[in-house]
């Protein structure tokens, strides 16, 4: 039996890599992550918790050792690019040296184990044309997407010097019901979830805050791209590709779509200067805009091509971006009234 080790198995892409791949094969998964807190949930003889530090190549030795993978399909990273700039040393040594690491592991002890890296729209960074093309400029804006790029090159550097089945997809923006609360979809969905369930008890609600609302991004839903990895890394050559929806929308769009979903009756007060714009729900304040969370160097508009990826993986994505969008919801409003969530 095949043995698939992934990485970062405890954030929302390991999670639903690990959850796709026990349903749609029958492959042994390793899945590797610092702490277990999110995955003692999986009850299955198929799957294998190993505890593992990313940075630490003497523990990724171990692993890739004691199951020598037939894949090695790397979640880890450090991918809050806002926390990039707090912490930049460690964002490379997670998302660049680690890679290094990987594939001098792999390409010393199993050369025949495929690879794939995840990448990110921030390798991109200040746009020249949209949408983004495998060919568009990189000029990463950030020390995450400055990472990222990196890794990509050391990617490409293996795959041609060293004949490895390595990978590296650019992934546009990706969302499911795994994604941590302090990115922006689910800090939206999970605050709306919240206050839809303090006006069903005719309780008093908190507004948060968020910052550039007129940022504008390429979602999907993430468990449509671990089908389309899956794909690649099972392609007969190794190759690089684009992962998006070709679309792009505000974080205001996403904030109305979410009200749809949750039946919430929101209107905006709009203002000259964006800091003092706010949106009101039945008459009482939920969001304001407060500039600690715009970034040091914001990217406006990002949309992706991945036209030339589905024609080679004979691949489509399967879920809109509202029907995403109703899934958090869902998922976020049963959480608060203990109602079943799968």
């Amino acid at each position: 039996m095949k043995i698939v080790c992934i990485t970062g198995a405890s954030g929302q892409d390991g999670l639903n890599m690990i959850s796709y791949l026990l349903e749609n094969t029958n492959y042994t998964i390793v899945g590797t992550s610092y702490n277990d807190k999110k995955l003692k949930h999986i009850n299955n003889d198929r799957f294998i918790y190993e505890k593992l530090d990313i940075t630490d190549e003497v523990c990724i030795r171990h692993v890739f050792v004691k199951y020598k993978p037939d894949y090695f399909i790397n979640f880890a990273a450090k991918s809050s690019v806002v926390d990039s700039w707090k912490h930049p040393k460690l964002t490379f040594q997670t998302n660049t040296m680690a890679i290094i690491n990987i594939l001098e592991i792999i390409r010393n002890i199993k050369p025949s184990c495929r690879f794939y890296s995840a990448g990110s729209s921030e390798e991109f960074g200040e746009i020249e044309t949209t949408p983004q093309t495998l060919n568009h400029p990189l000029r990463p804006r950030s020390p995450y997407g400055a990472s990222k790029c990196a890794a990509r090159h050391i990617v490409k550097v293996y795959r041609d010097c060293y004949n490895l089945f390595a990978i590296h997809c650019i992934l546009f923006n990706h969302e499911s019901i795994h994604r941590d609360k302090q990115f922006v979809t689910r800090k939206i969905t999970s605050n709306l979830a919240k206050i839809k369930h303090k006006l069903e008890r005719n309780e008093q609600f908190n507004c948060f805050e968020l910052g550039n609302i007129d940022a504008r991004r390429d979602w999907s839903y993430s468990n449509d791209f671990m089908e389309a990895i899956w794909i690649m890394l099972n392609q007969d050559k190794p190759d690089e590709y684009i992962l998006s929806s070709n679309k792009d929308y505000s974080i205001k769009d996403f904030i109305n779509m979410s009200c749809k979903s949750l039946g919430l009756n929101n209107t905006w007060v709009l203002d000259e200067d964006p800091l003092n714009t706010k949106m009101y729900i039945n008459n009482q304040l939920a969001i304001v805009i407060n500039e600690k969370y715009y970034r040091p160097a914001e990217i406006q508009i990002m949309r992706g091509d991945s036209r030339e990826t589905y024609k080679k993986l004979n691949w489509t994505p399967k879920t809109t971006l509202q029907t995403m969008i109703n899934i958090m919801c869902d998922y976020d409003y049963k959480l608060l009234t203990n109602k079943d969530v799968n």
